[in-house]
């Protein structure tokens, strides 16, 4: 019996996909023009390891043309670094990689937006907390 604070196996193979697969990055195997400045900001990966799911970032900020770009490169490379990958990972199937755009960032700058905007709304009609 496993204790529990030891990491699940998908948990310990998402991690090192996603380092090998920053790697390639960072090596310029990927020469794709819609895959510059991108960063792999997480994996997941189901139990039975079949399917991973890699969410995107750009370093810098993406408008939505530019982040279905980068999703569509990864989309066209998926093949080409399933093939880079596979020998590292030591798998006996490498799972199948599926890319998303992260929007957690996103998501969080746009509800400190909001909570600002109510602040300073708050603030205004003198309802100081």
């Amino acid at each position: 019996m496993k204790p529990r604070d030891e990491p699940r196996r998908a948990d310990r193979v998402a991690e090192r996909l996603r380092t090998e697969l920053s790697e390639l990055l960072l090596r310029g195997r990927l020469r794709d023009p819609g895959a510059k400045n991108v960063l792999i900001s997480d994996v997941k990966i189901t139990d039975d390891l079949s399917q991973a799911r890699i969410y995107l970032r750009t370093l810098d900020d993406a408008d939505e043309a530019r982040q279905a770009r980068v999703v569509s490169a990864f989309e066209r490379a998926a093949g080409f670094l399933r093939r880079e990958i596979a020998p590292k990972l030591k798998l006996r199937r490498v799972p199948d990689l599926r890319f998303f755009w992260d929007d957690l960032v996103d998501r969080a700058i746009r509800i400190e937006t909001i909570l600002e905007e109510t602040r300073t709304s708050d603030e205004s009609d003198g309802n100081e907390p």
